[in-house]
């Protein structure tokens, strides 16, 4: 017979037992893909899920010294956006005039006082237009405080991803240069690259998304991470949730390729980093924190971590002051 006291125990332990293992099944029930509705607008994007586990990052057959050595790394369980950040979803950001004459709703103080950048001096599409296409040509610091942007509209916290996180998404499980395998050819149907882009962004979702429901992640537009660019990182990067961040304005880390890359540039492991070249029209002084008015291959994707980090943890994510560009 078991006496009072211990049979209290068994049956608080249990109860804790169910609790976490309830709160386990609750999590994973609603880690699935979903549509985000930015309020106030008729505007919308998708995530889904990719769950946590464990990948070979780099590439040691690869003949770019920046890709080796190959080493283990285990993240987290994140959302990725099926697409890459649209025009229509941008522009609502970029230009707060045009959010107020659309919305249905009042924006809100904190969206109100939000720093937002310049409208550019030129045409930033570059005559590609901006019907479902990509949006185009912003910094990264111009990238997160998007994310900033949806972050006060929605109360969730988007950020960009971290380079493992990027080449774990777009890998899809595999462990080949493609998440298709090795077959150049095949990049076709799955991206826009220089040889079939008509050396233009295309619209979003027009190609075969990969075994995990993401598409164009090769070509269209190269994506922002949160990395900075060093070509020797992953000798000593850590092997869980690696980040880098950026502490130096140049170079930081751009991934996938774009309408503008080769195809045997537009895989799950080549690095790209982003240049001041990128800058050389720019006429101010210190030139803009918002724009690349030379990136008209440079876009976004979002993550949302499925854990997210405290409110200080968000607050500094998002309130990072720029570095100045002369």
């Amino acid at each position: 017979m078991y006496s009072t006291k211990k049979l209290y125990f068994i049956l608080y332990f249990l109860a804790v037992g169910l609790a976490i293992l309830a709160f386990s099944n609750f999590q994973k029930a609603h880690f699935e893909a979903y549509t985000q509705k930015i309020p106030g607008t008729q505007v919308t994007f998708t995530m889904t899920p990719i769950q946590a586990g464990e990948f070979l990052m780099g590439d040691n057959s690869s003949s770019a010294a920046d890709e080796t050595p190959a080493h283990r790394v285990n993240l987290d369980a994140f959302w990725i956006g099926t697409h890459e950040v649209t025009w229509d979803a941008f522009e609502l950001f970029l230009d707060k005039n045009y959010e107020l004459a659309i919305s249905e709703e009042p924006l809100g103080a904190r969206v109100d006082g939000l720093s937002r950048p310049s409208l550019p001096y030129l045409d930033m599409t570059f005559g590609m237009g901006k019907e479902g296409k990509p949006a185009i040509g912003m910094t990264q610091y111009g990238a997160i405080q998007y994310c900033h942007w949806l972050f006060l509209k929605t109360g969730i916290f988007y950020r960009l991803p971290t380079e493992a996180e990027w080449e774990y998404a777009a890998r899809a499980g595999s462990s080949s240069s493609y998440f298709f395998g090795e077959d150049q050819e095949s990049l076709e149907v799955y991206a826009w690259t220089a040889e079939n882009s008509k050396e233009s962004t295309q619209k979003v979702g027009m190609k075969k998304p990969s075994p995990w429901g993401i598409y164009d992640i090769y070509g269209n537009v190269l994506e922002w991470t949160y990395d900075q660019y060093e070509p020797d990182f992953y000798k000593r990067s850590s092997s869980n949730n690696p980040v880098n961040p950026a502490t130096k304005l140049y170079p930081r880390v751009v991934r996938g390729g774009s309408f503008a890359s080769p195809a045997s540039e537009a895989n799950s492991t080549k690095r790209f980093k982003s240049s001041p070249d990128w800058k050389r029209i720019d006429p101010q002084i210190p030139k803009s924190q918002w724009w690349f008015p030379e990136a008209p291959f440079l876009g976004l994707r979002l993550v949302r971590p499925l854990n997210p980090p405290s409110p200080e943890e968000i607050n500094a994510y998002y309130t990072a002051s720029p570095i100045t560009d002369y």
